[in-house]
């Protein structure tokens, strides 16, 4: 059936079984068709486009006014109309002007999934909305956008006043109507169906009922997609800069890429720029950030005493492209002007900036590797001329199977040159084969047998400038060749206890390797040499590859597991034996130098996601002295918990072994939730290292090194924190003192 207006009522579109009254309403239809078709040949109509899609709809019933020649449907309606659909008690058709009204129960929900809820409502005949009064709109990315009244501009936009917009939930879990923790109110809203945009006119954020600052020039979307705009100010109190405000400004550049640029002022200091660039590209992504600033600083590490003013900055960019199936590439750098800049504006508290290149070739029985890295040190007394450069650094491996026994052979070729510019230089290069079987035997134990054949060339120049003589090697050429052999066995028991179920694993690995030459090879990645639970069982308990264990020797121990629903706790210990009493190149207090090792373990209990604990321990093996104790431990849910770290090395490693020094350290930190939303939260690091523990400090074995109390507030749509910070130790113009900061990361608006 054809109709002038663009709204058409197909028979094939009305759901026949929601009809009421079928015969009298087909008649009325019948009636209402036939006053159309007269109309229409009086005036010379042709019609619509009969390609235009209908307007299907149901309802409980209909009826024709021939007078005003409209149609009314009632009763549960529904109208479709592409993608879009209208739900209301009640809809007018207006024939002659192809006018519909919608009143009581009224829910629009347009092809974007964003819904409109109104009292009263005007549409065109493409269902889009005119006049409406008390409205609301409800976003699909969460927003609501509520107005006493709207209407459609001539250029198709929605013009909506006294508005107010919020992405807080408006009802509980219960369905009782909540206020929202934030709002804006709006004199003006224009909403861009087409362009999908809500722009604001006189906008204010409103924070627990209080106008708090203007928002000018205010633009969301409706699709929640970003847009460029102004993001929320970030305010802060710091003993080195003062106060500081910034700003950070939002410049989506395309689908795939965009630009932050932030603003810094400070009371006590220069302003301060940074920007960030990220993009996604077909083979990957990346990022570029950059801070730049001019301030004074005070030198540290030897240099003349007093302030200078310099330019400062920072920059860091990362990324990773994947080539190929099987090649990407990796990269990360970052550099920073001086040794204070990061750690006094904020922005990073590592004392070592990490840069690394690298291009990899993954299959499934292959691996390549070809990188290159470089670090820049910035903690105090520490030479940068002595931190090294590696590049290349290449290394290849190809896994086959073993055509004889059955078990798999791994090849592996290794380079690397290491670049001091004032220091020692390395170059390195090795060649190796590793065989590995496992079995399982009709008992059930597992055996696994290990045999590597290596071969090491090594040259090196200027070994006098490293400080430590047992790290520097004989200059020169270098050559080195080894054979270890291994078999390991452990045999899982299990059973049931305590309502659960326990494995109990007594383990056991022999290894033999022939006396090397280690003290003529330098020493460029094995100096940080401990024995722990995690290396006991290793084939080379050093941790690269320069320092190899020779001799004969035996490991023990055993690990037990025990679980039942909700509960699970492991925990495992053992020890090594040596056959040879010579000396060895393991320096004392590593728990390796005699012939028997110290006793190592750890200990881990879970309950459910309320406690988590875990124990790691080296106790001396003469007189079971703690030599390594450190706990892990938390307990509590995600709004109230209490979180305890505690490690002590109590090694006594002579002071050759300059990365081994005693230390003790406390970590704490805790949140205590309340009034549902509300919590309070603190945390401290302190370190307990005493003059008994390294000689070099002047501390009484306490000191507080940065503690932080806050009080927050986190609900559905708005995260709020207040947070006081104190920094108790000075490096150069990074001063010690308070920190006071509020963050505000509001849902939808753009967070810091």
């Amino acid at each position: 059936m054809r109709h002038p207006a663009r709204l058409r009522l197909p028979f094939s579109s009305i759901a026949a079984n929601s009809w009421k009254s079928g015969a009298l309403a087909l008649a009325m239809l019948a009636m209402a068709s036939a006053a159309q078709a007269q109309q229409a040949a009086a005036d010379g109509s042709q019609g619509e486009d009969p390609a235009a899609p209908p307007v299907a709809f149901e309802a409980d019933g209909i009826s024709y006014d021939d007078a005003s020649d409209s149609v009314t449907v009632f009763g549960n309606v529904v109208m479709r109309h592409n993608g879009q659909s209208v739900r209301a008690d009640k809809v007018i058709w207006n024939r002659k002007t192809g006018e519909v009204e919608a009143s009581g129960s009224i829910r629009l929900v347009d092809a974007d999934g964003n819904q409109l809820f109104a009292e009263s409502l005007t549409l065109d005949d493409d269902l889009r909305a005119g006049a409406m009064q008390n409205m609301l709109l409800a976003l699909r990315e969460g927003g609501r956008l509520a107005a006493t009244s709207g209407s459609r501009a001539p250029d198709g936009k929605v013009l909506l006043s006294n508005a107010v917009y919020s992405a807080c939930a408006v009802e509980d879990n219960s369905g009782c109507p909540v206020n929202p923790s934030w709002r804006i109110t709006a004199e003006r809203v224009s909403y861009d169906e087409t362009r999908k945009l809500i722009r604001f006119k006189g906008a204010r954020l409103e924070l627990f009922g209080a106008r708090l600052l203007p928002l000018p020039g205010l633009v969301l979307t409706s699709d929640g997609r970003p847009i460029s705009g102004f993001l929320i100010p970030d305010v802060r109190l710091s003993a080195s800069n003062g106060v500081e405000f910034s700003q950070t400004y939002y410049k989506r550049l395309g689908n795939n890429r965009d630009l932050a640029l932030t603003g810094y002022v400070y009371t006590e200091a220069l302003p301060m720029i940074s920007g960030q660039y990220r993009q996604l590209t077909s083979k990957g992504a990346y990022q570029l950030t950059g801070y730049a600033t001019r301030s004074s600083r005070i030198p540290i590490g030897g240099a003349p005493a007093g302030s200078q003013r310099d330019f400062r900055g920072y920059l860091a960019g990362n990324g990773k492209f994947q080539l190929s199936p099987n090649w990407s590439v990796t990269a990360s750098g970052r550099f920073a002007s001086d040794r204070t800049f990061l750690r006094r504006y904020d922005i990073s508290r590592d004392d070592r900036l990490r840069s690394v290149i690298e291009a990899e070739r993954v299959d499934p029985n292959s691996y390549l590797s070809i990188a290159g890295w470089a670090t820049q040190t910035l903690r105090v007394g520490d030479a940068q001329g002595q931190v090294p450069i590696a590049l290349p650094v290449i290394d290849y491996r190809r896994r086959i199977s073993d055509p004889l026994l059955g078990g798999k052979i791994e090849l592996q070729a290794n380079s690397l040159a290491i670049t001091r510019s004032s220091g020692q230089d390395t170059q390195r290069a090795f060649a190796s084969a590793r065989w590995g079987l496992r079995r399982i035997t009709g008992l059930g134990q597992e055996i696994s047998f290990t045999a590597l054949a290596r071969g090491d060339v090594y040259n090196s120049d200027e070994n006098n400038l490293t400080a430590t003589a047992v790290y520097r090697g004989n200059p020169g050429w270098q050559t080195r060749g080894l054979a270890t052999a291994a078999v390991d066995v452990q045999w899982p028991l299990v059973g049931d206890f305590l309502g659960g179920a326990q494995v109990l694993t007594p383990r056991l690995q022999v290894v033999a390797s022939p006396n090397l030459r280690n003290l003529a090879i330098p020493n460029e990645d094995a100096r940080a040499i401990d024995l722990e639970d995690s290396n006991l069982f290793a084939l080379n308990r050093f941790p690269g590859y320069d320092r190899i264990e020779d001799g004969v020797r035996f490991t023990y121990g055993f690990n037990w597991q025990w679980e039942r629903p909700g509960w699970r706790i492991s925990t495992n210990i053992g020890q090594s034996y040596r056959l040879t009493s010579k000396p060895t190149l393991l320096p004392d207090g590593t728990g390796l130098s005699s012939s028997s090792s110290d006793i190592v373990g750890r200990t881990e209990l879970r309950y459910k996601d309320f406690v988590r604990f875990t124990h790691r321990f080296r106790l001396d093996k003469d007189n079971f002295a703690v030599r390594r104790n450190e706990i892990d431990a938390a307990i509590g849910s995600e709004r109230t918990y209490a979180e305890v770290g505690y490690l002590r090395l109590n090694r006594d490693i002579s002071a050759i072994a300059e990365d081994l020094k005693d230390r003790e350290e406390l970590r704490v930190a805790g949140r205590v939730g309340f009034a549902r939303y509300w919590s309070v939260f603190g945390s401290g690091v302190f370190n307990l290292t005493g003059a008994n523990e390294d000689p070099t400090l002047t501390t009484d074995g306490f000191q507080a090194l940065r503690t932080r109390i806050g009080v927050a507030y986190q609900d559905d749509c708005l995260d709020l924190a207040l947070t006081w910070r104190r920094d108790f130790v000075a490096t150069g113009d990074a001063r010690r003192g308070n920190t006071f900061q509020l963050s505000i990361a509001v849902r939808n608006l753009g967070f810091r």
